[in-house]
Order: structure tokens, then C-alpha cells, then sequence
């Protein structure tokens, strides 16, 4: 047995994140006190600590920063040069990389995922997605989108928990640079990264009204989607949730994008490259303590090698280091609130009364917090609620098949349409499987892989519309389909 290496606690200093006491809502400009809204805290779900005490918007506050972002649009944002929105945009991403380390603690105390992945992905790629719209601000006309594009207005943005910030850039970047004002929303776990870059944004000296931030729980994000002021709702976030919201804006003209939930395949022919696949694997499903939209939490193996795959796993899964988010050698986080960690619990227990055989690698949990091993199951039949369900969490399910049509018709068993993955050597396997696959993005020989260039999003009970890329511009400009 290779010999196994202990790590020294290697924490990330707490002292660079300065946390206020509490935090008012992002109105024109300034943070300014509720009308009728009220507080709540929000806490580290890693230690249960309460962080701050965060304002919760009424419908007067929603109305309020409707009313800024309308007057935001039409007076400074909407006929401003391209090439002047997109100054402000650059001037935006650069403050990001500046304040990175702060960004990133900040993160994972309110969110709960490891350093390692805030500082290394979520922040940089949050950047990056303000660099790469800012590029666009003056180049509309050539972006293929119609001739002389204008901006629709108002754009109400309701993000989720699992990625705070990198979802706010995904949302408000192109809608910056295609000239549009927003209301963004965060979620109510995890407020504090969107009330930052609230700060960032005025540091940018960017126009007053053309961001404005909400924060509040699910009847604040409901009165957002629901005001008339707004051209535009894009959320992300459960297909329960986002089902509601497209009913509501039924009939009324306004345009939504909604990026929803997925149950992706993971899919690994016996030709792949061992060693490779499995750090694919553990990435896809345990990156973020697998609570992302698109985790390949159905791993689809060829018959031949199934044993082989699912001992290897369990080796690498003997590895991961389940922990404090804030040092650097953690690979394992904290589930982001009771709420969640209620859910994966009911669910994984459901697979085992269904009949599958868990397993989980032999790890302690801290005392406080929320918390949940890494667990994987065999023996899944597509029947089971833990291969049909959004788990949302660290649960992988192994399921087996013996040829390329039983790998796809497995895989295109599920409501959803988001992501899978294709392991394989054969780039001609690729390109066949790919092409049969009901998935709105398909890696090949790696997973969990984004960029900004790129556009993402699913159909069916995943969602409509493209976030990122060129693709990602046409959600906010008029004569354009984004759905």
C-alpha cells in the first residue's frame, strides 16, 4: 500500500475579508435601508457562525430599484457609447483580480466550498467573464446579431447559492456590455460576494442605478420577476422554481432565459484512459461538494471495466480531504445550509431502501456545520430516485452498459438536458455520441470545463437560452430569440 501523506493545516487568513455588521440594499448607488423589507443573517455553513445581518427588500424596495435601473437605462446606460460602457466593464474585471483574495475567502466563509476552488475558479472566471463582455460593449454590430442592436432595458436577475459570484458575472456582464440595467438577486444563503462587488462597482465609479442589488429571500426574487418595469428575468436556479417563474411571465412580453437543473452522464467506454477518467469522474461530481447544475452525478461505465473504474474510485476517493473551507488542502467542503443537507440525506437514504449499495471513504465530520461525505453508489438501475432526482450534492450513481446505443439511451433517460461527458480515445466515438446526446453542452475527456467564449445552458427541464459566449449577448438585445 503506497504510503499515506499527512497534510498540515494550511488555512487561509480570515483577516483580508472586511465584514460589516450588517448590510443595507443596493439602490442607486448606495447602500441604503429597507422600506418595508426587514433582516436576516446569513451564516458559515462550515461552522454555523453567524457572518452578518443582511436587509431583506419589501415590494416598495423592489419597486425602488426597478425605478433606478429604468432611469439608470434611459438617461446614462442605454445611449452611452459602447466604447465608454465598455471602460467601465474592464475598469470592473480589473478591481476583481485586485481584490481576488478577498473575493475568494469571502466566499467560501458564506458559501462553504473549498479555498482551493474560489480562489482558483470561481474568482478568476468571474473576472474573466467582465474582461471578455467588455470586449464586446463596441462591437455589436459585427457580433451577427442583426443590424444596429439595441439593448431591451431593465433586467431583472435572480442567481442561486452554489456559485454567488461567478454567477453574478455571468449574469450582468453581457447585459452590461449590450447596454442594458439590471436588479440583480442573490440568494438568501449566500448575500455577501454580490453586496462586495456592490462595493467594487461603486470603487469602478460606475453609473448610478445601472446595478442595483437586492437581497432577500424567495418573496423578494418573486416580487423581482413579478414587476412590470422589467424587460428582461434571467434565473438560475431549480426547474421547480424556474417553471414558476416562466407561468408568471406567460403572456406578458417580457423576454427569460432560465438556467435550471440537470442530472448529466457521465459516460466512460473501456477504451478511456483510466487514471484520467477517474480524476474526470471525482471533478465532475464531488467539485463543489457536487452542488452544481451540470455535476455528472450518473456515472455511466461500459460493462467490461465497471470493477475496475468503481475500485479505482474508491481509491482516489479515500484521498479526498474533508474540511475547514479556508485551508488550502481541503478538497471536500460544507453543504451550503441544513435545508440542503436535509434533502441529500432523504435522497441518499432512498437509494439505499431502493435497493443500491453505498459506500462512502472513512472520514470524520466536524461537530458543527453542515456536512456530507463523499458517497458513491453500485447496483443503480435508471428506476431509482437517486438516478432520476437532482441530488445536488456529493452522490454519485454508477450504472453500467455493454454498447455505444445502451450508453446513449440511459444517458437520454432523465427530464433533464444540461451536460454529459464522453470518455473515450476514439475522437470519431466522440463525435458519434455527442451528436445523439440530448445535452446542451458534452465534454469530451474532461469535465466541468468553462470559458467565457463559450456559451452554456441546456432544454427540456434544464432550461432555454445560452449564457456566455457571443452566444450570451443575444439574451439582452431586441430583435433577437434567446429561447
Amino acid at each position: 500500500m503506497a504510503p499515506r501523506f499527512v497534510y498540515a493545516p494550511a488555512p487561509e487568513s480570515r483577516a483580508v475579508v472586511n465584514l460589516r455588521p450588517s448590510y443595507g440594499l443596493f439602490i442607486d448607488g448606495e447602500f441604503v435601508e429597507p422600506i418595508d423589507g426587514g433582516q436576516f443573517k446569513t451564516e458559515n455553513p462550515s461552522s454555523q457562525e453567524v457572518l452578518a445581518e443582511v436587509s431583506s427588500a419589501g415590494l416598495a424596495d423592489v419597486d425602488r430599484a426597478v425605478r433606478a435601473a429604468r432611469r439608470a437605462h434611459e438617461e446614462v446606460w442605454g445611449p452611452m457609447p459602447g466604447r465608454e460602457r465598455s471602460k467601465y466593464i474592464f475598469r470592473v474585471a480589473r478591481i476583481l483580480q485586485e481584490r481576488s483574495r478577498e473575493l475568494a475567502v469571502l466566499e467560501s466563509l458564506d458559501n462553504g466550498k473549498p479555498i482551493k476552488e474560489s480562489r482558483d475558479v470561481d474568482v478568476p472566471l468571474a473576472a474573466a467573464h467582465f474582461f471578455y463582455y467588455a470586449g464586446w460593449a463596441d462591437k455589436l454590430a459585427y457580433a451577427g446579431l442583426g443590424p444596429g442592436p439595441k439593448p431591451l432595458g431593465v433586467a431583472g436577475q435572480v442567481i442561486p447559492w452554489n456559485f454567488p459570484l461567478l454567477m453574478a458575472a455571468w449574469k450582468l456582464a453581457p447585459a452590461l456590455a449590450t447596454g442594458n440595467t439590471c436588479v440583480l438577486k442573490p440568494a438568501e444563503t449566500t448575500p455577501l460576494s454580490a453586496l462586495l462587488l456592490a462595493e467594487i462597482l461603486q470603487q469602478a465609479d460606475l453609473p448610478a442605478g445601472v446595478v442595483n442589488i437586492i437581497t432577500g429571500a424567495g418573496d423578494t426574487g418573486a416580487a423581482l420577476v413579478a414587476h412590470p418595469g422589467l424587460d428582461k428575468v434571467t434565473f438560475t436556479g431549480s426547474t421547480e422554481v424556474g417553471k414558476q417563474i416562466q407561468r408568471r411571465l406567460a403572456g406578458t412580453g417580457r423576454r427569460l432565459t432560465l438556467e435550471l437543473g440537470g442530472k448529466a452522464a457521465n459516460i466512460v467506454f473501456e477504451d478511456a484512459p483510466l487514471s484520467q477518467a477517474v480524476e474526470g469522474i471525482v471533478n465532475g461530481i464531488f467539485f463543489n461538494q457536487g452542488q452544481v447544475c451540470c455535476a455528472g452525478s450518473r456515472l455511466l461505465v461500459q460493462e467490461p471495466i465497471a470493477e475496475s473504474v468503481v475500485e479505482a474510485l474508491k481509491r482516489r476517493l479515500e484521498t479526498l480531504r474533508l474540511g475547514d473551507p479556508l485551508d488550502k488542502n481541503t478538497d471536500i467542503g460544507a453543504i451550503n445550509s441544513s435545508t440542503q443537507l436535509d434533502k441529500i440525506r432523504a435522497l441518499a437514504a432512498s437509494g439505499e431502501a431502493e435497493g443500491a449499495q453505498r459506500w462512502s471513504p472513512s472520514c470524520t465530520l466536524p461537530e458543527r456545520g453542515y456536512w456530507f461525505p463523499p458517497t458513491l453508489f453500485t447496483g443503480v438501475v435508471p428506476a431509482q430516485r437517486i438516478a432520476r432526482e437532482e441530488i445536488f450534492g456529493p452522490v454519485l450513481s454508477v450504472l453500467t452498459f455493454r454498447t455505444p446505443d445502451e450508453a446513449v439511451e440511459k444517458a437520454n433517460n432523465t427530464t433533464y438536458g444540461l451536460s454529459a461527458g464522453i470518455w473515450t480515445e476514439k475522437g470519431s466515438r466522440i463525435l458519434h455520441m455527442a451528436a445523439r446526446l440530448r445535452a446542451g453542452v458534452v465534454w469530451a475527456n474532461t469535465f466541468n470545463r468553462f470559458d467565457p467564449s463559450s456559451p452554456f445552458g441546456g432544454y427540456r427541464e434544464s432550461g432555454f437560452g445560452r449564457e456566455g459566449g457571443r452566444h450570451g449577448l443575444e439574451a439582452y438585445l431586441e430583435g433577437s430569440l434567446d429561447g
